[in-house]
């Protein structure tokens, strides 16, 4: 495998250890449950093994005992914009899961833990937020080690991160998820710290043989902290770039010279240390007098916590918290509740969030002793993409095979559960050809919840309510004759249900309804469409005029909870009802994997708990309501009931009318099928012009799916036989003809002769970039190809930006803008930096200039490029 080598390069290396905490138990009730002295060592061996293993130089290194979360905040930002090529972050201290979820949390030194509230800790940082911020660095490699309990935990935020941060964000966990470890003596590091900085120093080594090597050791010598104890198996997740990085490459020394003693004293390969050691380094939790719920298990010295709060079977009062501390009544504590994954359509995830959260604190979820039965991670992906993978993908799905298609990277995990945003898209999603297939899919016989898709109309364009039903056509042409300039828009039928139910309206079905591509220009707009319809609700305002006399066709609820954006000053919008646009009908279903068997029977129990409590199946009621759970939040949010003539779940006055009259039915599978494939054909084949910096700043960006000629490639997927395309590398011979070379001749292509023909071709040269020269040429190139015909037509330039003052030089950026407002060909810049789209950089002017979209590594922007593509091709399934 290809090694990142960061020798040479600015790396920085962040330590982060809090060995002591300002309140602990039993003098703080509600402190944690004591100082870890362990780490102390942690942090001394850390920074000797790091500053001797040649990858970082001694100012490189920051080590910090974070009091506060703004202190750590402040050392991550600082570590983040220093980094240029590796930036390692390296945590030891108490790690917390709550009981509403099993999301990590890293306790700084003045944290505490407050009963009875929902985020049961104060002075702790969300390991989703340390992501976040990690997401904004401009390192080309990152690396995470935990070393805490419950480490593990932190790789459910690592799967759903967006394509680009996996591609260079390696993840190391001490221990596997819902699991507490040994806190190590007070006169000597952790077990895993100390295994660790001894491999860092034993030779030249990568991530993955890191992991490797300190999974064998810890599991055959060590246990965790659970009852009956468990072999300890530190996790990780490597950098889906296709390379492995360098982490240590100490000088070498005679063979049989052991490496430098960096610690007074080592532990032995037990796993248990001895009494005399075990009684040393923090207080233990005092004894409770036994007693019903609530009793806590006095700590022993064999099962004193490292780095603990979540699960520990003896912190005292942690009662009211709802932690997983409790037992269940007889005694023993609970156990970590199975998690349920739960995949839903973009509109819809917002209000399932909130579902799921209501349902985790509910007594629904709680078993007579008080225990959680399970937790849900609620995430989305692009409706005709999880319809795909779900209908051919099934196999990748469990185990990806190449770059091009792997839904796990595209999707997320595996789900347990499905809600799509239509019932008809849970028949789409079944095999129907005799391909085998790994997945089942049960759906419900019918959707627990609807809201139709509305005209949401400027107020004062908005018809009385006697007049807000009927076609589409008749009440758009009614708004028009209000105001001549109004404007329609809907959003990507590739993204979600509801846009493309909207598009079956525009598209009609009788005599005399407009063919695809006149209906497409009914709904054009600069640039791409939105991607959701809280996205589309809340971009309007961009234009107050605009905004003004443009309606949208979105679901009805989304006029009462996407009003985030009200201080933009969004203007006031009504809903009146199309007759020929089917309904949303969120359905569920319960999926099932082949193979996925070992804990079948609680994983069936804990899906149908949450199917009754979300549906309604049963009665179940949500604190507070008389009303069923999860119907009660989605009548929260606007939806109307799934049956029986759509009444609102819920009350209040958004623009909606209570009682429309008829409201049409869920879409036909056939009939979403036909619009799918008639809007990705509405106007012909497309043209795609593809520019690669090729120049000798790229090296470091090259190699592997992540690099970016692989980034290319996997864009290929939404391009067809007869769709146009070509690939040219930039790179500025001086005194040259041309600022390219090219890499693929422009023309249709079988997609794997395409893909193999790139790879082969495509080089790194050692010379610089001329991108004004290139992105001129592109403009002039598809120009010519575009004069006698409407086929929809897209540039992509990828890019680090290094040579972007070649194109700023001068007059040169006004020129290029000048010339894409008049061409309108949209351009996407796809920029390798994540900072390449912030307002004001060159980058983005270039997208907005031209109708196109700009992309940088803060989001995931091969997923993204890949989106923008296939809207211009021919070649997506779904």
């Amino acid at each position: 495998m290809a090694r990142f080598d960061p020798r040479g390069k600015a790396n920085r290396a962040l330590l982060f250890g809090v060995p002591d905490y300002d309140f602990t138990r039993p003098e703080h009730p509600f402190g944690v449950s004591g100082d870890l002295p362990a780490v102390e060592h942690n942090l001394d061996g850390m920074r000797q093994a790091l500053r001797a293993g040649g990858v970082f130089t001694e100012a490189g290194i920051t080590v910090t005992r974070p009091r506060t979360v703004d202190e750590f905040d402040r050392s991550l930002d600082a570590a983040v914009e220093a980094a240029e090529g590796l930036l390692l972050l390296y945590f030891s201290g108490h790690g917390a899961v709550p009981s509403t979820g099993d999301e990590l949390w890293l306790l700084m030194r003045r944290a505490t833990i407050v009963p009875g509230t929902e985020s049961v800790f104060r002075g702790a940082v969300p390991w989703k937020s340390v992501l976040t911020v990690l997401s904004r660095a401009r390192a080309e490699r990152v690396v995470v080690i935990l070393d805490c309990c419950y480490a593990g935990n932190a790789s459910a935020a690592w799967d759903v991160l967006g394509t680009a941060q996996r591609q260079r964000t390696s993840l190391l966990m001490s221990v596997q998820a819902n699991n507490r470890i040994d806190a190590g003596d007070g006169d000597t590091p952790t077990p895993f710290t100390a295994e660790l900085v001894r491999l860092l120093q034993d030779g030249e080594v990568g991530f993955d043989e890191l992991a490797d090597r300190l999974r064998a050791h810890m599991s055959a010598h060590h246990t965790t902290l659970r009852e009956p104890p468990e072999p300890w198996e530190p996790q990780s997740r490597s950098a889906t770039s296709g390379s492995d990085v360098l982490l240590a490459a100490p000088p070498s020394r005679p063979s049989g010279t052991p490496p430098p003693a960096l610690f007074a004293e080592s532990y032995g390969n037990s796993g248990r240390r001895p009494p005399a050691q075990a009684a040393r380094g923090g207080s233990r939790a005092p004894a409770r007098r036994p007693g019903g719920r609530g009793r806590f298990v006095p700590l022993t010295g064999r099962r004193r916590l490292a780095a603990v709060i979540g699960v520990p079977a003896a912190i005292a009062g942690l009662v009211a918290t709802g932690l997983a501390v409790l037992d269940g009544g007889g005694g023993a504590p609970c156990k970590p509740p199975l998690e349920l994954r739960l995949l839903t359509d973009p509109d819809l995830e917002p209000t399932l969030r909130k579902a799921a959260e209501a349902y985790l604190t509910s007594n629904a979820n709680r078993t007579g002793g008080g225990c959680r039965r399970s937790g849900i991670t609620v995430y989305s992906a692009g409706a005709a993409a999880t319809v795909t993978a779900f209908s051919r993908q099934s196999d990748p799905w469990q185990r990806p095979t190449g770059d091009e298609t792997n839904p796990q990277r595209d999707i997320g995990p595996q789900p347990d559960i499905w809600i799509p945003a239509s019932f008809a898209s849970a028949d789409r999603a079944r095999l129907s050809s005799p391909e085998r297939t790994y997945v089942t899919l049960e759906a419900d016989p019918e959707s627990f919840a609807y809201s139709p898709v509305v005209l949401a109309v400027p107020q004062n364009l908005a018809e009385p309510a006697t007049a807000r039903v009927g076609s589409l056509t008749a009440l758009t042409e009614a708004v028009r004759k209000r105001e001549v300039r109004a404007e329609l828009r809907r959003t990507d039928p590739e993204n979600t249900d509801a846009g493309l139910l909207a598009t079956i309206g525009l598209y009609g079905g009788g005599p005399g309804e407009p063919d695809p591509a006149s209906a497409e220009r009914r709904v054009a707009q600069p640039g791409p469409p939105s991607r959701t319809g809280t996205e589309l609700l809340c971009t309007l305002p961009d234009d107050d005029a605009a905004d003004e006399r443009t309606s949208a066709l979105v679901p009805e609820f989304l006029l009462k909870t996407a009003v985030g954006c009200d201080s933009a000053t969004r203007t006031g919008r009504t809903a009146e009802y199309p007759v020929d646009v089917p309904g949303l009908s969120p359905t569920f279903v319960r999926v099932r994997w082949q193979g996925a068997d070992r804990d079948k029977g609680a994983r069936d129990t804990a899906v149908a708990g949450f199917r009754t409590w979300l549906t309604g199946k049963g009665g179940t009621t949500a604190a507070g309501s008389g009303a069923p759970g999860g119907l009660a939040v989605f009548g929260q949010d606007g939806f109307r009931s799934g049956s029986g003539g759509h009444r609102p779940l819920g009350g209040g006055d958004f623009g909606a009318l209570a009682d429309p009259g008829q409201l049409p039915g869920p879409a036909f599978p056939s009939a979403m099928a036909d619009a799918l494939k008639r809007y990705r054909e509405a106007n012909g084949p497309g043209r795609v012009l593809f520019l690669l910096d090729s120049s000798g700043s790229m090296g470091g960006l090259w190699e592997g799916p992540g690099g970016a000629p692989g980034i290319i490639t996997q864009s290929l997927a939404g391009l067809g036989p007869q769709d146009e395309y070509g690939v040219w590398g930039v790179a500025d011979e001086p005194g040259g003809p041309r600022p390219y070379g090219e890499v693929l001749g422009f023309g249709k292509h079988q997609r794997e002769e395409a893909q193999h023909a790139i790879t082969a071709s495509a080089q790194v040269k050692d010379l610089e970039a001329d991108p004004y020269r290139a992105l001129a040429a592109a403009l002039d190139y598809m120009a010519q190809r575009g004069t006698d015909d409407h086929r929809p037509q897209l540039i992509v330039y990828i890019t680090d930006d290094e040579d972007n003052d070649r194109l700023t030089e001068g007059g040169r950026l006004g020129d290029l803008l000048a010339t894409a407002r008049a061409r309108r060909i949209p351009v996407v810049m796809a920029s390798l930096d994540s900072g390449g789209c912030d307002k004001g950089k060159p980058d983005a002017a270039v997208s907005e200039a031209s109708g196109g979209r700009c992309l940088d590594t803060k989001g995931d922007l091969v997923a993204r490029l890949r989106d923008e593509v296939a809207r211009t091709g021919t070649g997506g399934e779904g």
